[in-house]
């Protein structure tokens, strides 16, 4: 998603921080809005945006207003981000024509794979494929494939493989796994790697192979020459 750009207001100062961080590392151009009039403005005065993530509950102008407003001039796809739990809100949200609403709190990392769903969904996102020793990993779709057979992943299982992927050959301990995979999401014993480890190797059938064990220390991510060639 590099160079992507995405309009979001949200009249919480912190919340927008937290989102802005995270998205600018994978790549986002966030458009900063801390209510819905600034939101209106942004949306007609920016080019090139890609995604409209909105609160409901802003000063000035409320997201509902916002996204009408959008709505009568752009098929831009829209995100409702809110603390606004009730039913009757997102029923609201989807006859107004929003692709996803999304309730707070929120995972960092599954709101940037709605983000991704959303913008597949619309075309905005070329296919982005990471095809090694037989197990291709579709980064725009969430999707991993072995040997062509589409294979069935829980959302840390994905970013488990990803990661051990993104860092073939490297020598990686627990400790690090658990910061770069679990990140905040995460307290506990180090030790839950080995169970998804477990599981993973399965789903992935004789290419669970690749996940060498270290023993004392961690896992690698290795694939044999031979492999390499097939």
């Amino acid at each position: 998603m590099e160079n992507i750009k995405i309009l979001y207001a949200d009249d919480e100062a912190r919340i927008r921080k937290m989102v802005k961080d995270f998205l600018t590392k994978h790549g986002i151009i966030l458009v900063e809005a801390c209510d819905g009039q600034e939101a209106i403005d942004k949306f007609f005065s920016e080019k090139d945006i890609k995604l409209v993530i909105l609160d409901i509950m802003m000063p000035r102008v409320d997201g509902w207003e916002v996204c009408r407003t959008i709505r009568r001039e752009s098929d831009v796809p829209i995100m409702m981000l809110t603390a606004k739990t009730d039913e009757r809100d997102e029923l609201l949200g989807f006859e107004l024509g929003i692709d996803e609403y999304i309730t707070k709190p929120f995972s960092l990392k599954i709101l940037l794979a709605r983000i991704d769903a959303v913008l597949r969904r619309a075309g905005g996102l070329e296919p982005n494929l990471i095809e090694v020793g037989g197990i291709v990993l579709d980064e725009s779709a969430h999707e991993v494939r072995v040997d062509n057979t589409p294979v069935e992943l829980s959302v840390k299982e994905y970013e488990l493989l990803s990661y051990f992927i993104m860092n073939k050959g490297v020598a990686l301990s627990r400790e690090k796994i658990l910061n770069n995979v679990w990140n905040y999401d995460y307290y506990g014993d180090a030790r839950t790697i080995d169970t998804h480890v477990k599981k993973l190797r399965s789903k992935l059938g004789s290419k669970g192979e690749y996940i060498k064990t270290m023993w004392g220390f961690g896992y690698k991510f290795e694939i044999e020459s031979k492999d390499q060639e097939e």
